[in-house]
């Protein structure tokens, strides 16, 4: 689950791996509260994958969305700061299907101008050491490098932890699926970012905690939560 919060109280909610088909108003105030009335979703396939927004009333107005097979993007703006696009990512698991993911960003971002985030558990990995082992697939690797690269994103840098999945063996890989990258204009909007992880042991992702402060003198303080 990744969610967007305002100080302690949160704004914007990004649910991955819902398992939901179908996703209703009942189903997100039972999982968020009432406060959450807006939502997009991306229905899950049987049991797999699936992925929610939802904002709290109040806090942003949507005057756009799109909904893509890896991937839910959503125009946020307020009468404070510029408008700024964040897309929730779930990337697939499978290798054959990772090429086509990163075009879907691609293509993605082709509608998002502007300043843009996308968060989330990409199931790729960028340099070796995101990985604790040589088990590396290195055209993968460079073809996710090359997207981060064309397109001109930066990753924000993760804070006390290297890796953000385990899978709990006695003797366990560990890798670093979950990441944030925004673009520079994004960046200028919030230049104080800080990354960082909590421990769970209700995943086996590492909860990430994004803190935003905006390069604006004068704003409210602003959060970024994944877990």
């Amino acid at each position: 689950m990744r969610k967007v919060v305002d100080d302690s109280k949160p704004a914007v909610v990004c649910l991955q791996e819902t398992k939901l088909s179908n996703i209703t108003e009942c189903d997100v105030t039972t999982f968020l509260g009432r406060d959450f009335t807006n939502f997009v979703f991306l229905p899950a396939q049987q049991t797999r994958r699936g992925i929610l927004v939802a904002w709290k009333e109040g806090s942003f107005e949507v005057s756009q969305h799109h909904v893509h097979r890896h991937s839910v993007s959503v125009l946020f703006s307020n009468q404070v700061d510029p408008p700024w696009w964040f897309t929730g990512v779930y990337g697939p698991h499978r290798d054959d299907e990772k090429l086509a993911f990163l075009d879907e960003l691609r293509e993605v971002r082709s509608y998002c101008h502007g300043p843009w985030k996308l968060a989330g558990d990409f199931n790729m990995i960028y340099c070796s050491e995101d990985k604790i082992n040589e088990n590396i697939n290195r055209a993968l690797m460079g073809h996710f490098r090359w997207f981060v690269n064309e397109l001109v994103l930066k990753e924000i840098p993760l804070l006390g932890r290297r890796y953000t999945w385990s899978n709990e063996r006695d003797s366990p890989m560990l890798v670093k699926l979950d990441r944030v990258l925004c673009t520079n204009d994004w960046q200028d909007i919030y230049m104080d970012c800080v990354l960082q992880t909590h421990a769970t042991k209700m995943s086996d992702h590492c909860p990430l905690i994004l803190g935003l402060r905006e390069g604006f003198i004068g704003k409210k303080r602003f959060h970024f939560e994944s877990f």
